[in-house]
């Protein structure tokens, strides 16, 4: 029997989870793990009561060209990974893991060199969550011990993107 690791599984869960997404860009899904237990998941979507942009048919940052990492303060949106870190207790991810994993809306690839937002980093810092897990291909991903987003703090360089 054939049976996946346990990283994949989890990283299977939260591409499931992305597939609610609602970005015509690029949609995500997070889930939280401590101890082998799901803490919570978290997907692309505008705030509860606000329209998304898939029912609005339109992306202001598409529209306007904005290159992928910056402006997101045009974006309808609220992140996976911050609607993951909103839907937990603190208490709960102090230690855990976060499993990311991101798809392009327009061919379903992939998203290239995929990390949180400077934005998600810090909500991530915060939190307490230890580890990112960043799906790069259907079986390989990247592990990210979150020091480092304290570490290399691209907010002194002004560097944008991710």
């Amino acid at each position: 029997m054939n049976r996946v690791d346990k990283h994949n599984y989890y990283l299977n869960i939260a591409e499931s989870v992305s597939l609610r997404g609602t970005c015509l860009r690029r949609n995500f899904g997070a889930v939280i793990v401590n101890n082998d237990e799901i803490i919570s998941t978290g997907y692309v979507g505008a705030p509860r009561g606000r329209q998304n942009c898939c029912d609005l048919k339109v992306c202001t940052r598409e529209k306007l060209k904005i290159p992928r990492g910056e402006r997101y303060e045009l974006c309808r949106s609220v992140h996976a990974e911050q609607n993951a870190i909103i839907s937990a207790s603190r208490r709960d991810m102090i230690g855990s893991t976060l499993y990311l994993v991101g798809k392009n809306h327009f061919d379903d690839s992939y998203v290239e060199n995929a990390n949180p937002c400077a934005l998600c980093k810090r909500m991530i810092i915060n939190s307490g969550i230890k580890t990112v897990i960043i799906r790069n291909t259907k079986d390989d991903f990247t592990i990210v011990d979150v020091d480092t987003y304290i570490k290399e703090d691209e907010s002194l360089e002004g560097v944008k993107g991710y």
